[in-house]
């Protein structure tokens, strides 16, 4: 039996699509040029194709149908091109639909299953803003995270342990 079974249609899409809506909320926390964009996507990405791998039959199903829709980097699979400025990512917007998974993990999902889908989010959101400086001139400066970067993941982990 799969994870999906457990969750209504409405319920399931947001469990599927939210790992995405974190992962762009993510990037775009702070304005950077393309190459870091390129390279906080590429680490978004990663991060989702992890959950494949995951030992939460929860993570596993959704993640892997995730990556179904989005390419698997392992396999080579081109993963989708991001143009700075094409799609509008609204934090809160992200933070409210987190608020609901959390509570659809609380209604229907065990308490590790909803712990490691949480934790999975979080590390999301985590190697995103990790993956490159923000800020700085020609390489010089700048912050591997910045402010505006830390209040999301760190709202978005205060959001989903609520």
């Amino acid at each position: 039996m799969t994870s999906q079974r457990a969750y209504s249609d409405t319920e399931w899409g947001l469990l599927v699509g939210l790992p995405e809506s974190v992962m762009m909320a993510a990037i775009f926390a702070e304005s950077d040029n393309t190459n870091r964009t390129a390279s906080e996507s590429s680490a978004g990405l990663d991060a989702i194709a992890a959950g494949c791998d995951s030992g939460s039959n929860l993570v596993r199903d959704v993640a892997t149908e995730l990556v179904t829709r989005l390419g698997d980097p392992e396999t080579g699979e081109l993963p989708p091109m991001l143009e700075i400025g094409t799609r509008e990512v609204d934090p809160n917007e992200v933070l409210t639909r987190a608020r609901m998974v959390a509570d659809v993990l609380a209604a229907k999902a065990g308490p590790g299953e909803a712990a490691a889908y949480r934790h999975w989010l979080v590390g999301i959101a985590d190697q995103v803003v990790n993956a490159a400086k923000s800020g700085g001139f020609l390489g010089i400066g700048g912050s591997w995270v910045s402010e505006s970067e830390r209040r999301f993941v760190d709202e978005l982990s205060t959001v989903l342990n609520d």
